[in-house]
């Protein structure tokens, strides 16, 4: 029997790109984010770097002139979640749910690092941007361990599909480490012990790159399977 060559189904091809657009996206946005408003201060009346030259988390980038890049880049991954296709009934309402997440981080914004005080209804949008931006990296990392890692029922379990399921795992676990050192930042009794400037930056930017790469992968752009091992035309 002819072994199934890969599908040109154009709306299965377009799906697949789009996966690869939102992972760029993520893969991108704290570069991005912190590349731009280096150079808009370079170019800007000032002619001189930012002050500070990179925020302290990619949520205080909405207070710099990399807002509006900053709330696309969110709107554009929230809108592709929300329309997110599984095997499932699962898949759809995890993605919902992770689009109405983004969005909420997206809308409800953090206290602004350049203010001189804060009033009681900036520190409550703060948390209510907090309680998103957690849920949001939860319901990334279940879709990387449990729901990346699935194949359609007549699916051959090929070797690069392994080789897959093992960057879904790897990209879930970073995310929930990362989940767990910034929970730490606001636990009281440790939110005095020192570390770097830049760890929630950095912590939020592993994270929102380890989600890029499973998207990415997930949409066949990286270790696609090759026409010969190819049963199914869903077997991702």
């Amino acid at each position: 029997m002819p072994v199934q060559t890969v599908t040109r189904n154009p709306a299965i091809l377009s799906y697949h790109a789009l996966r690869r657009v939102v992972g760029i996206i993520a893969l991108a946005l704290p570069f991005l984010l912190a590349g731009g408003s280096i150079l808009l201060s370079l170019i800007g009346p000032r002619h001189a770097l930012p002050e500070p030259l990179l925020q302290l988390s990619i949520s205080d980038y909405y207070y710099t002139p990399m807002g509006t890049c900053y709330v696309g880049g969110l709107c554009i991954i929230a809108a592709f979640l929300m329309c997110s296709r599984g095997y499932d009934h699962m898949d759809e309402i995890v993605g919902y749910l992770a689009g109405i997440f983004a969005l909420g981080v997206a809308f409800f914004p953090s206290e602004n690092p350049y203010s001189a005080g804060y009033s009681k209804l900036d520190v409550e949008i703060g948390y209510v941007h907090t309680g998103f931006a957690a849920l949001m990296f939860l319901a990334i990392a279940f879709f990387c361990l449990f729901l990346f890692p699935r194949s359609s029922a007549h699916a051959r379990l090929t070797r690069r599909k392994r080789h897959r399921n093992r960057i879904y795992a790897a990209c879930g676990g970073v995310i929930v480490a990362c989940i767990v050192v910034m929970m730490t930042f606001t636990a009281e009794s440790v939110a005095d012990w020192p570390r770097p400037a830049h760890s929630l930056l950095a912590c939020e930017s592993l994270a929102l790159m380890a989600f890029g790469v499973a998207w990415l992968t997930k949409g066949e752009g990286i270790l696609r399977d090759k026409p010969h091992e190819r049963t199914a035309p869903h077997a991702l």
